[in-house]
């Protein structure tokens, strides 16, 4: 029996289906720390080496997006619109999800997200 289209399943086999060629989309997700992620940010481009054409965040306090089917039918959905042929997403939690030089002073670490105080997010791993 077909259950009908799941954004979850769609997103997961189009990253693992390697580079399929331009529009590539992105996911990224962020949390307080590496077990709940509060924050999921899509990008689109649509020519190697160019900034996002479009990037979309969705954000939530209380539940870990990479289990919202909502959210996750919204960002499949953002992909789906763009025409997106790749997508490349980061495994696991990567950082916190506050911005540097927005939220908190460049060069210093998120007063809110200790977690990630002596973390390089690029190798998720400890910089000690």
């Amino acid at each position: 029996m077909k259950l009908g289209w799941q954004a979850d399943k769609w997103l997961s086999k189009k990253s693992k289906g390697g580079f399929r060629g331009y529009p590539i989309g992105t996911l990224a997700f962020y949390g307080p720390d590496d077990q709940r992620a509060s924050k999921l940010v899509a990008c689109v481009f649509f020519d190697p080496g160019s900034e996002p054409a479009e990037m979309r965040k969705w954000f939530d306090e209380q539940g870990d997006l990479r289990t919202s089917a909502t959210v996750l039918t919204e960002v499949s959905m953002f992909l789906r619109m763009h025409g997106v042929r790749s997508i490349t997403l980061v495994e696991g939690i990567f950082g916190c999800p506050h911005e540097e030089a927005v939220d908190y002073p460049q060069g210093q670490d998120c007063p809110q997200c200790a977690f990630w105080a002596d973390r390089d997010r690029s190798v998720q791993q400890s910089r000690k």
